[in-house]
């Protein structure tokens, strides 16, 4: 018996290539088809039972932040909305909407193939890489819309990440000229940039209110790092937790989401060797509030956790950047340094490895720093504008687009 091997890469390009065959003789047919019935029936148009007007797509349960004040809003508006998702057990389900119907239509390809032979109007979501791997554009889809889900540079996802995308929805102006440069660079399309604030900020900013003050004994240091060979737990681990956990102080380890695939090796090692620590625990809850208020200083890399944590609670960090690899993101083919690197050092302390053994004074220092406050104070209203209003803008937005589309259909009949 003979067995072939398909590596992941070449298993994704062959599903892209046989899902675009398909999808293009099903657009074809279909077009033959609405032909054939519209010479039938005497010239009368006809719908197809698959057309949505509005679609959102949700990759999963904790995007729920960000599309929750956008649902709010077109329910308002009495906008139908249909929204799939790929978590049986997403929020969305247990929330009461008359306009707003909800689907579960599985996760990876599953999803992507069903993605990939939409019919509507508009389609939001917060998935990069539309059109480069496995999801691609529908020929049934008019605009494709992508709301960004941190303040962080546009440019922060992997290679192509907006570039297929008809509008791109922001939470700061700074975030447009490097989508240009890329424009520019790759000979792509334009895209509609509209700035309208930052949902999901917008949703933690109401829950923030409500929390009971930060009733934690003694100081507390939240390790929040991103994940992947640059995040803080695979290029540093034990080395910077064994400082840490000599300090005395508390310190909460919350690992990505992502790491728990991507890195488990690296959290197996580290979990079996703090197991007998009393003064370092791991947070993996779905929601960071918690963890994000308890502590008085956090330390991460170039996370966008970053972001909210000085934006929500205003306090200070420390980051570890030196080594960063731009190559795999989109920020590799631009020549200015990102944004949140360039602030970075205005509104944070950068943590050297050298430095390790002095961190105890470095995060205490942090912690009393006045400049540091009021920077962070001055960045908060670059990158998170609109505070409160980003559901309304973004539902004004998208109704804008549908009458747009409904006004080119009927100059086509």
């Amino acid at each position: 018996m003979i067995l072939c091997y398909i590596d992941p890469g070449t298993g994704s390009m062959l599903f892209s290539i046989v899902i675009g065959l398909v999808t293009m003789l099903y657009f074809l047919g279909k077009a033959l088809w609405i032909k054939l019935k519209f010479v039938f029936t005497g010239g009368k148009a006809t719908n197809s039972k698959n057309y949505y007007p509005l679609v959102i797509y949700s990759e999963g349960k904790r995007y729920y932040a960000v599309f929750r004040p956008i649902l709010v809003a077109l329910e308002k508006k009495g906008i139908p909305t249909m929204f799939f998702t790929s978590s049986e057990d997403d929020p969305v389900f247990n929330d009461s909407y008359m306009h707003i119907f909800t689907e579960y239509i599985g996760e990876g390809n599953k999803a992507f193939t069903r993605l990939n032979f939409l019919e509507a109007d508009v389609c939001l979501m917060t998935t990069p890489g539309l059109d480069v791997y496995q999801l691609k554009r529908s020929r049934g889809v008019k605009h494709y819309s992508h709301v960004l889900h941190a303040v962080d540079d546009a440019t922060s996802y992997r290679l192509f990440g907006l570039d297929y995308f008809d509008s791109v929805l922001l939470s700061g102006e700074y975030q447009k000229e490097h989508i240009r440069i890329l424009e520019q660079k790759r000979g792509i399309k334009e895209k509609e940039l509209v700035v309208v604030g930052c949902p999901y900020l917008d949703v933690l900013q109401e829950k923030v209110s409500t929390l009971p003050e930060n009733s934690s004994d003694g100081f507390t240091v939240l390790v929040a790092p991103s994940w992947g060979k640059s995040g803080i737990l695979s290029r540093y681990g034990s080395s910077l937790l064994d400082r840490l956990v000599e300090t005395g102080f508390q310190i909460i380890v919350r690992p990505h989401p992502q790491s728990n695939q991507s890195e488990k090796d690296v959290l197996d090692e580290l979990t079996n060797r703090y197991a007998d620590n009393k003064n370092l625990s791991w947070d993996y809850s779905t929601e960071n509030l918690h963890a994000l208020s308890s502590s008085d200083i956090m330390i991460s890399d170039f996370s966008g956790v970053i972001f909210d944590y000085t934006f929500l609670f205003d306090r200070p960090f420390l980051y570890v950047t030196g080594e960063y690899d731009s190559m795999p993101y989109d920020s590799f083919d631009i020549d200015e340094q990102p944004w949140k690197f360039r602030i970075l050092p205005e509104i944070g302390r950068e943590l050297k490895k050298e430095e390790f053994p002095r961190i105890k004074e470095i995060l205490l220092e942090a912690v009393n720093s006045r400049e540091l406050q009021d920077n962070r104070k001055a960045a908060k209203q670059t990158a998170w504008q609109y505070q409160g209003e980003s559901g309304e803008r973004i539902a004004t937005y998208l109704a804008s687009l549908l009458l747009v589309k409904n006004s080119d259909s009927e100059e086509m009949t």
